[in-house]
């Protein structure tokens, strides 16, 4: 299917919506009291009720894919339909009027997976995978954070084997959001111990069914388990599942880290309108409009949304633009984890001992699993100190620390052993 005038596309877009959803209903008032109170970081779901998601987010993106909207701006030869970001945003902007199923199953593989398989997977793999992942025929994670190596990734100790036109893969990542429901995962292993930690690492896809794959769930203390930990024992990939050259894996994880960090940060924005709305309703329903304290602290609030919300504006607009997300996109995820602990102040501040004991009263205990999952976004992505050194040494020019491990910090141990 193929469309080139914009209006065209748009008026083919409404028709196919029109034929297969229904049309959202006019946004209701947000009125203190009403509706539902739940608020939280991650969606806590049972496992029936998420296989009904996954099974109903997967039936939607193959009908949608099927009539040309799946994968608007991917290149033909891999199912997409060859157009630019002006159609891609004008069927987003028509969408968004349409009750969707929930599609969030798709964020790591479509947001992080796969422009990582475009940018480094041999052509084999572009072939296999780029289409039926934008199909959801398959379901992609990412698998990179290990008990000992989160944020210093390179540190990473699971390995991988070369043994002819195979890799065996051996140890453990954990951490790995909806590797429960995933078809193949995105892994790095030390391929060779003998480089320096950054040098001797390669990136694969791998066979999330393979014998020697399993999947255990984490639980968390907002009661949830939408994480989890995956062991690897000699499991067997081929070759062609490869993601870049042998022991370059560091320069495919950076590919996948800078799309990781411009999914996360780029929505920090995304609920200012209606968070503020509750906060002023929260406000004034605990009469606290002339406290000054908590006065500032909601300006305060206002402010930091509003900025973030235009700095992710002028990010996606690179993106759209076919820019690679760049270490700018760190400052996203910066803003993103500040704005929540401005939120969480806030939160403790006015609600005080009601997030705390549930006693039944709308909009106060509601905001316990918001408060509890915000840890985990100081860690996703990349933690706020590792945010924090990229900023200041790629965006800022700063100079890099000296890493135990690198060339310059030898030196320095050698001077000082003359010296001494």
């Amino acid at each position: 299917m193929k469309f080139v005038e914009i209006t065209e596309f748009t008026q083919q877009a409404t028709a196919f919506l029109d034929a297969n959803l229904e049309r959202k209903e006019a946004a209701k008032k947000f009125v203190w009291g009403e509706g539902s109170d739940t608020m939280s970081m991650f969606e806590e779901k049972s496992r029936e009720a998420e296989r009904e998601m996954v099974h109903s987010a997967k039936a939607w993106r193959r009908q949608k894919f099927d009539a040309g909207f799946g994968w608007i701006t991917g290149a033909e030869e891999f199912g997409g339909a060859g157009l630019t970001a002006a159609h891609e945003k004008a069927y987003a902007g028509v969408e968004a009027n349409y009750k969707v199923p929930n599609q969030s199953i798709f964020t790591i593989g479509l947001g992080m997976v796969a422009p990582t398989i475009l940018a480094h997977g041999s052509p084999a793999a572009k072939e296999r995978f780029l289409r039926a992942m934008w199909r959801a025929d398959v379901v992609g994670c990412q698998l990179f954070s290990e008990p000992g190596a989160g944020s210093d990734l390179a540190s990473l100790q699971a390995k991988a084997v070369r043994d002819g036109d195979e890799w065996v893969i051996t140890g453990q990542k954990v951490w790995t959001s909806g590797a429960h429901y995933s078809d193949i995962g995105e892994i790095i292993c030390r391929s060779d111990p003998s480089l320096p930690k950054h040098k001797g690492l390669t990136a694969f896809l791998v066979d999330m069914n393979a014998p020697g794959v399993e999947i255990r769930p984490l639980r968390q203390m907002t009661g949830g388990a939408s994480f989890n930990e995956v062991f690897f024992n000699e499991v067997r990939v081929p070759d062609w599942y490869r993601l870049g050259e042998e022991n370059s894996g560091w320069g495919v994880a950076l590919t996948t880290l800078m799309n990781e960090r411009a999914a996360i940060g780029t929505g920090s924005g995304g609920g200012e309108t209606s968070m503020m709305t509750r906060i002023t309703a929260m406000v004034r329903h605990f009469e606290l409009e002339n406290d000054l304290l908590v006065r500032e602290m909601v300006a305060n609030l206002y402010i930091n949304y509003r900025v973030a919300n235009l700095n992710n504006k002028r990010a996606i607009d690179k993106m759209k633009a076919g820019q690679t997300p760049g270490p700018e996109m760190s400052i996203s995820k910066m803003a993103l984890v500040n704005n929540q602990k401005l939120l969480n102040d806030f939160l403790c501040h006015v609600l005080g001992a009601k997030l705390q004991a549930d006693t039944g009263e709308w909009g106060t205990f509601a905001w316990h699993q918001l408060i509890l999952g915000a840890p985990g976004l100081r860690i996703a992505g990349g933690s706020d100190e590792v945010m924090r050194n990229i900023v200041g040494e790629r965006v800022l020019g700063l100079q890099k620390d000296v890493g135990i491990d690198s060339k310059s910090a030898f030196s320095d141990l050698k001077i000082g052993t003359q010296k001494g």
